[in-house]
């Protein structure tokens, strides 16, 4: 990548896992909303769930997730029975015993609860839900807090798909990250996940954390892909101290400059090519057979607030606290606290303090968005004539996308974008062109890469 390009588009713009994103919620959308949205709902629409695991054995400095510390295990115990309250609450306010084909288990660590609540917990959702015999239930795993009895208790209990969070293996990074981690413990998880019959494995690694190079992530990068995980996500590591307290136990100093940033993003990307894996969208990458290739290449990807997804429920419910639903009329987020969401459902509520009602509007650019991340293209007369509104309405917005088609991030013909190679990690500044909340209110996000 050309340095001037660095400099130029390296901007704070939004990951888009959401349009419109979070920041621009509001308390206008509470549970009496949520409430109405989800009767509302067409009963024969298919559901995915997302359950938070708000808490971790200890914190991890580079986490940028809604999560609390604890080395006891009643506050896990006590805040699961508040969440599968509110897994009743929804499941009373839905129009039927809807149908549930996808369930993820996120966090936190989901792994810290004890074998026994995990396998109830999924028990209490068949119980409320449909859940489909051949579901997807996918559980992000601290190979740390896990021992092979604990993987085989996930796999009776329907786990289908297991995400394993590594960042790097380099043991200066895992010291300075508060993340010790050796590679022989993510090894260990990985035969035994897969002596269990849990073959679908994600694994996510992490660039531009404290005192990386180039050579020690390629060094990470090679390891990972020798255990062959099914689908890699390598993700930029966001500093964001003023959203994130903890963050500031890292060394600033210690973090790898802009340039250093894309390097090791670009090598990286080089090395999982080389070793097989085909990249999905921006930050992805998978095994050629594996599903989320197989829907790149059928531009049935889709992006959710887990990332890119192949799950075509067009709603998903959060449960816990910090969780955010995304229902076809905009989007219900949780409580954060976590005393104050247990409050509220063992008061009856659902536990939503804001979110935000979509637009037409709305929904014309998410739908732009989410093909510029999933397909790095989109033809802007083909949504115009889904949405029914005239083409010629987005000639604004293409204006304003000189600079980046004069500098080779992106091309047009007509109304039809294409990102190019070059231009593919800034994907997020083209999708900011059609954002029209950016720079409204005080929100603060990321770098672009």
């Amino acid at each position: 990548m050309r340095e001037d390009l660095i400099r130029r588009y390296d901007l704070a713009v939004p990951r888009y896992t959401s349009y419109p994103t979070a920041p621009h919620f509001s308390p206008a959308v509470n549970g009496d909303t949520y409430a109405r949205w989800l009767a509302a709902l067409d009963p024969a629409s298919p559901l995915s769930l997302y359950l938070h695991i708000a808490y971790c054995a200890e914190m991890c400095w580079f986490c940028g997730c809604h999560t609390k510390a604890t080395r006891k295990y009643a506050p896990v115990a006590d805040y699961l029975d508040a969440l599968l309250a509110e897994a009743r609450l929804v499941s009373r306010a839905l129009p039927a015993r809807m149908r549930i084909d996808h369930i993820h288990f996120g966090g936190g660590s989901p792994t810290l609860l004890t074998p026994g609540d995990f396998g109830r917990t999924l028990a209490h959702l068949r119980e409320s839900y449909n859940v489909t015999l051949d579901a997807e239930i996918a559980v992000e795993l601290d190979p740390r807090t896990a021992d092979e009895a604990y993987v085989a208790a996930m796999a009776r209990a329907g786990v289908t798909r297991a995400s394993i969070g590594v960042q790097d293996f380099d043991a200066r990074v895992q010291k300075a990250i508060n993340r010790i981690q050796p590679h022989d413990v993510t090894a260990r998880v990985i035969h035994w996940l897969r002596a269990h019959g849990v073959s679908a494995i994600n694994m996510d690694l992490c660039y531009g954390l404290p005192y990386q190079t180039v050579a020690s992530l390629l060094g990470t990068v090679d390891k990972a892909a020798a255990l062959r995980p099914s689908r890699i996500a390598l993700f930029g590591y966001a500093h964001v101290p003023w959203m994130k307290p903890h963050q500031k136990l890292i060394p600033k100093e210690a973090l790898p400059g802009i340039e250093e940033r894309w390097e090791q993003y670009e090598a990286a990307a080089e090395r999982l090519a080389a070793h097989g894996y085909v990249m999905i969208g921006l930050d992805h990458f998978a095994l050629p057979d594996d599903a989320m290739a197989k829907a790149q290449a059928a531009r049935a990807l889709h992006r959710n607030f887990q990332g890119y997804t192949t799950d075509e429920a067009p709603v998903l419910i959060g449960l816990g606290a910090s969780s955010i639903g995304a229902l076809p009329q905009g989007y219900a987020a949780n409580e954060i606290a976590i005393d104050r969401y247990k409050e509220t459902v063992r008061e009856g509520r659902l536990p939503v303090t804001r979110g935000i009602a979509v637009s037409g509007e709305d929904k014309l650019r998410r739908a732009i968005i989410e093909r510029l991340m999933c397909d790095m293209s989109v033809d802007l007369e083909e949504i115009a004539l889904m949405h029914a509104v005239e083409a010629e309405s987005f000639d604004a917005d293409l204006s304003r996308l000189a600079s980046l088609e004069a500098d080779g991030i992106v091309t047009r013909t007509g109304r039809r974008l294409e990102i190019t190679d070059e231009g593919r990690p800034l994907v997020r500044a083209v999708c900011a062109v059609f954002d029209e909340y950016l720079g409204k209110g005080a929100a603060r996000h990321s770098k672009a890469v």
